[in-house]
């Protein structure tokens, strides 16, 4: 991706200047408002904390907020240009800090290259701040820096540039070591580079497992060796050895791995050709590697490699560890990040990186296909695993060592909030799971042989949610299974073909659809080759409790069969579907949108009830609105007339619904317009059930508040069906499947219930 100078300017200097701004986070729009946010209301939280100082975490930002400080002495590739040059990338920091753990910073840029001066200002600014990242300062004045810091003070201190490449890299290092057949303290390590990167690499490595006695460091003078004087320092001392090597071209003979922090170009073809096989090659020096993909890949074909750029495989890139990293840290009000939460980190990313990689993470990267191997032995920025995974071992491993002031109990509410708070998320997947455990249901799978249906189906199993059974070749699946590592002992696999209770199913299709122009041949041939429809007649007759199917067929071969066989609920007229869509400011529910295309006044009324009745389910009281572009009779016309007439029928049906419209979207979601405009309405708190004109209004709404305002989607959820049927969406990854499961599991439940 080509950067144009005049596009990065722009970037920067367009609407309000920076990356950054500070928002309120309590209302301050009344008096009340700004006597509790001020005088005098604000002396109450300042006497608690004067009586218990740790309650600063409790009645202030400290507990998310850190201090991104540096002094522009080396600023990414550009070196000393100072703390004003380098505030552009501090404000980024912050950025990345928001981005991917909801972190708040200020960015203190400071004008002084004295260690003490500087230690002292971060000591005197602790009290503010819940963390503190160095960045950009350059070696070896960095050491000096956070060592002192680390002894004085009492919340994390972290210096990125040293120990983020150290913690990424160590995680590529264990998985390419496990895929090249060796172990890490058999393997010949050269760091060539012996800045705060190289010597925090090097470090970390060893405490990985790398045995020292195989490491050579070399720096732009060659390699470090007892007895050598040349521009060494107290901490390239620890690395001298005693060796005949004297450069990185004699050092590289024979290694397992070369780790490269230092400058581009300095690695050539010829002296990849004498590392010993397999080599694994981290060249990371940016923006332009030691040595390019190209040509360590034209001079042998068995290396594992990785940089820091983007457009090569296996970027080790520091936005994978330091802002999981601090919300871990924070979370647990921790005094420290010590060696042990920056191995836990380490830890999770290895494993992560041999996990099954959601389609999300693919297509955000533009691949099809993406998996544990050569060129992915760490995981991609955008895997929003990452949090979830890293955030949790840190905090973990704080309060394992001593280092934590609070405590976290249930890990799996831990990992809900980390979801919650970046908006990916709601909580009412927890309720559904817990009552899909409660009474677990049969579920049929049409599409058997889908890696991700195998493995969802497994899931189902782990997660205790229901019985899963797949439809399809049974040798077929086992073997996908057995290359996909996935175990599905336990699981039941039924091939259309050798099922014994096939003519029961010919029979009762033909009996249901024989005055319908169905022939007993086309019936056969229908329960044979077409799963959906074996699928549903496993419903129908007991046989499964609900069928999920849909992720590689169009929404109708789904939806056809259903009908056909299962039939409608006798309290409604139709068929229906509905999205929950979850966001920081709560969880709503859109209907209908993948059904009816312009339904009548009498099928809005039915779907109104439908989705009142599903919001229920998540033990969510519904506020319903319906939805038009005119408010209470603004506009009259054949819309806003059928949403009016909608909603009188609604109201003899089920008196007790808080239901009103027609009414604006906003004036839906937005409590003080009806307050201010529309006191006589009966819809009060704001709706979280939103009900659609037409199909295209509520599909273009869900898609809409996706793919730009964020919103987590779950669903296609199907309503209105006499029995458990619902549809996947086309490329949904494991764990959409997952929760459509329990979803279908819990669905079956009420089923049973009526």
């Amino acid at each position: 991706m080509k950067i144009r100078k005049e596009d990065a300017l722009e970037y920067h200097s367009m609407g309000r200047k920076g990356k950054i701004e500070v928002v309120t986070t309590k209302p301050c729009v009344t008096q009340r408002d700004l006597s509790l946010a001020y005088s005098p209301g604000v002396a109450e939280p300042c006497l608690e904390i004067h009586r218990d100082e740790e309650l600063v975490y409790e009645y202030t930002a400290k507990g998310n907020l850190v201090a991104v400080i540096s002094n522009g002495t080396a600023v990414l590739g550009l070196g000393d240009i100072g703390p004003a040059a380098g505030k552009p990338v501090m404000e980024g920091k912050g950025v990345l800090f928001k981005t991917f753990a909801d972190i708040d910073v200020f960015d203190i840029e400071l004008n002084s290259k004295d260690n003490d001066e500087i230690i002292r200002t971060c000591e005197i600014l602790e009290p503010t701040f819940g963390g503190i990242n160095l960045e950009d300062i350059k070696g070896p004045e960095c050491f000096y820096i956070e060592q002192a810091l680390k002894k004085k003070l009492n919340i994390p201190v972290f210096h990125d540039d040293q120990h983020g490449t150290a913690i990424i890299s160590g995680a590529a290092l264990m998985n390419a070591a496990e895929l090249v057949g060796k172990k890490l303290e058999d393997m010949k390590v050269v760091y060539n580079g012996a800045g705060a990167s190289g010597i925090a690499c090097a470090k970390f490595h060893i405490s990985l497992g790398v045995n020292p006695k195989n490491v050579i460091l070399c720096d732009s003078a060659g390699a470090i060796y007892k007895g050598r004087t040349k521009g060494m320092n107290e901490f390239k001392e620890d690395f001298a050895i005693e060796t005949e090597v004297r450069t990185l071209a004699e050092a590289l003979v024979g290694a397992d791995v070369f780790c490269g922090l230092s400058i581009a170009n300095c690695v050539t073809g010829d002296m990849i050709k004498k590392m010993a096989p397999n080599p694994v090659i981290f060249a990371m020096a940016n923006p332009d590697p030691e040595i390019t993909y190209e040509e360590a890949m034209a001079a042998r074909n068995d290396i594992i490699f990785a940089t820091g750029r983007s457009d090569y495989p296996n970027q080790v890139n520091n936005v994978l560890g330091f802002p999981f990293i601090f919300r871990g840290a924070m979370d647990v009000y921790a005094r420290a990040i010590n060696e042990e939460m920056k191995q836990a980190a380490s830890y999770a990313l290895a494993k992560l990186a041999k996990e099954d990689v959601p389609e999300s993470v693919k297509k955000a990267y533009g691949v099809d296909e993406m998996s544990f191997g050569r060129e992915y032995i760490i995981p991609k920025p955008f895997d929003p695993r990452v949090l979830t995974w890293v955030a949790p071992a840190v905090a973990k491993a704080a309060m394992e060592t001593g280092v934590a002031r609070r405590e976290i109990k249930d890990w799996d509410e831990y990992v809900r909030s980390l979801n919650i708070r970046m908006g990916r998320a709601e909580r009412i997947m927890s309720k559904i799971y817990q009552k899909a455990r409660s009474k677990p249901k049969r579920i049929v799978f049409p599409e058997g042989t889908e890696p991700k249906i195998i493995k969802a189906a497994q899931l189902c199993l782990d997660e205790k949610i229901g019985t899963p059974i797949l439809i399809g070749n049974e040798e077929k699946i086992r073997s996908i299974a057995e290359n996909m590592n996935y175990d599905i002992e336990g699981i039941e696999i039924i091939n259309p073909k050798n099922f014994e209770g096939m003519d029961k199913y010919i029979a009762e299709y033909h009996k249901l659809r024989h005055r319908k122009g169905l022939t007993i041949k086309e019936a056969e041939k229908r329960m044979l080759t077409r799963p959906n429809y074996f699928g549903a007649m496993m419903v129908r007759m007991g046989d499964a409790d609900t069928m999920l199917s849909g992720l590689t067929s169009h929404y109708p071969d789904t939806l056809k069969p259903a009908i056909q066989i299962v039939g409608k609920d006798k309290k409604y007229d139709r068929i229906s579907g509905s999205y929950i869509l979850s966001t920081k400011k709560g969880t709503y529910f859109f209907a209908d949108t993948t059904v009816n295309i312009n339904p009548t006044s009498e099928q809005i009324a039915d779907i109104t009830l439908m989705t009142a009745d599903f919001a229920k389910v998540f033990e969510i009281t519904p506020r319903v609105a319906l939805i038009s572009y005119s408010n209470f009779g603004s506009t009259r016309d054949e819309e806003s007339l059928k949403m009016q007439n909608a909603l009188k029928l609604i109201h003899d049906k089920r008196p007790d619904l808080m239901v009103d419209g027609e009414m604006q979207a906003d004036t839906a979601v937005m409590p003080e317009i009806i307050e201010k405009n529309y006191p006589f309405s009966t819809l009060k708190g704001g709706a979280n059930v939103l009900i659609f004109p037409n199909l295209s209004a509520g599909n273009a709404s869900y898609k809409l508040l996706a793919r730009i305002g964020g919103a987590h989607t779950i669903g296609p959820v199907l309503q209105g069906f006499s029995k458990s049927i619902h549809v996947l969406q086309m490329g949904d990854d494991v764990t959409e499947i997952l929760n459509m499961a329990a979803i279908a599991v819990v669905d079956a439940q009420n089923k049973v219930v009526k």
